[in-house]
């Protein structure tokens, strides 16, 4: 045993690591609802990053596919995309079967060949007395998907099972809440379990799940938007075109989400050219004078992709990123070829679209969402309120010590959203101009703002006692002088002879 002295008692050192700061929401993250099936009500979505991975789950004329290959296809790529499913018919209960590797697969079937009493047990559709699989024969077969076949008559009217080429999975014969696979258990009977061999077992399977009844699309929009907040926008690439009421019924609920998002919409009638028109979706939309809804016209039922995926590879963290969406090109998109009186039927409906002009040129116009407002300047508040959100509460949870109710937090508060709006002005969403709106604090109508914006926090002296009680801080206001953009320019050439 030492008998030193611990240098502790004279010179004592203590590291703090002070948590890990949260992450900002991204705002380049499209979710593309679908309805070909390739998902079921567990795995109800997928993450993508190129068209390639899309391809691996999607047919060339799978809607989605087609949807993904316009949003990938803008330059430059959007980073991310999601695929998630909709179901607009009732679903049944499944056991989805752990994976095997191809080595695994080969040494399963010699396996499986030298069982002729294979059995398990398993429950379908919750009766009371389970289903017992006994005398499973696999003898002579060459594939997996033979043991499947074999395995599927056995189960009869009850269920199917099936080699996905991964994994086994058992599906119920009924769908709807009702419906459901247990994972497979021990029989305990004289022949061969093979629960754990087939990976069926509740320690070796993937999942079971329990059937579902039918969704409306905005049903099914709200499952997405409670399974994962990461995606900002959201297109319907379906197989059948929703209707009107069923379209609106979604971007009421986007209108109102929360965390924000926003809702792309094509319009492919060409009644919607005609000023008179008032039932296509484009003038539905504009009369609701909805913020978070973009419409397009055009032949192509998912041309809004291509302009949404231009719009997400936006970099909010790069210097001069944002774009405005007007005059931009929608690969893979045939323009179309309007008269001036079709063009204004169309931008008083708020509707966008890929116009050809006579100098050989096509441009998305204007790039508007269904109330007028610039889709830019959504996207980019969008972004800026959730980094204003992220860096206040970064501040707090970081801090080691507590952000005092005094002047000199308040100035710590102001200091943390001073950054955010520093990176607005670096992207290019805020720029120096004049205040043209009412006046808060030291801020008068008129008056110019060097930076671009100007923060007022009321003075803790001033503060109610209740409020001060409650701990909560004084309001802040933030006045943001959006940059805007150039659309049109007007020449006025004076001659002199």
């Amino acid at each position: 045993m030492t008998t030193e002295l611990n240098v502790a008692r004279l010179i004592n050192v203590e590291v703090i690591m002070s948590p890990l700061a949260a992450a900002r929401r991204g705002f380049g993250t499209l979710m593309l609802a679908g309805d070909s099936g390739v998902f079921d009500q567990r795995e109800r979505f997928r993450v993508y990053t190129d068209i390639d991975g899309v391809a691996d789950d999607f047919s060339p004329t799978d809607p989605e596919y087609l949807a993904a290959a316009l949003y990938f296809g803008q330059s430059p790529k959007p980073r991310q995309l999601m695929i998630g499913a909709m179901f607009d018919a009732a679903q049944p209960g499944m056991l989805k079967g752990g994976a095997f590797t191809a080595a695994a697969q080969a040494a399963l079937v010699t396996a499986l060949e030298l069982i002729s009493d294979g059995e398990f047990t398993i429950t379908i559709d919750g009766a009371e007395t389970a289903t017992d699989l006994d005398d499973l024969d696999f003898d002579g077969i060459t594939t997996l998907a033979g043991a499947a076949a074999i395995i599927d008559t056995a189960l009869g009217e009850d269920g199917e099972c099936a080699w996905d080429g991964e994994r086994f999975v058992i599906t119920s014969a009924t769908t709807g809440t009702a419906s459901s696979v247990s994972f497979a258990t021990v029989t305990g009977g004289d022949g061969t379990d093979i629960a754990s061999t087939l990976k069926l077992t509740a320690a070796t399977a993937l999942y079971s799940v329990d059937g579902i009844a039918a969704e409306t699309p905005v049903e099914s929009v709200q499952e997405l938007a409670d399974m994962s907040g990461a995606w900002y926008g959201l297109a319907l690439a379906v197989s059948s075109a929703l209707s009107d009421a069923e379209i609106l019924a979604v971007a009421a609920f986007i209108e109102a989400a929360s965390p924000a998002r926003i809702l792309g919409v094509t319009e492919t009638d060409t009644n919607t050219l005609n000023a008179v028109y008032t039932t296509d979706i484009a003038y539905q939309l504009e009369a609701l004078g909805y913020r978070r809804s973009i419409t397009a016209y055009s032949q192509n039922a998912n041309a809004i992709c291509s302009a949404i995926g231009r719009a997400f590879s936006v970099n909010f963290n790069a210097n001069r990123a944002t774009i405005t969406l007007m005059y931009k090109q929608l690969p893979g998109i045939a323009a179309e070829n309007l008269t001036e009186t079709q063009a204004q039927a169309l931008a008083a409906k708020m509707c966008n679209v890929y116009a050809a002009y006579n100098n050989d040129t096509a441009i998305f116009q204007t790039g508007q969402m269904a109330d007028g407002s610039y889709f830019d300047e959504v996207h980019g508040l969008d972004w800026f309120a959730d980094a204003l959100q992220n860096a206040l509460y970064n501040l707090l949870y970081t801090s080691t010590t507590k952000i005092p109710q005094t002047e000199a937090g308040a100035n710590q508060l102001v200091a943390e959203a001073a950054k955010v709006c520093q990176e607005a002005i670096n992207n290019g969403l805020v720029a120096p101009g004049t205040w043209n709106a009412d006046g808060f604090g030291q801020l008068e109508r008129g008056q110019y703002l060097p930076d671009g914006y100007y923060i007022y926090m009321q003075p803790m002296s001033e503060q109610a006692q209740a409020l001060r009680e409650q701990r909560v801080a004084p309001v802040m206001q933030i006045a943001l002088k959006l940059a805007g953009a150039v659309h049109t320019v007007d020449v006025q050439v004076n001659v002199n002879r």
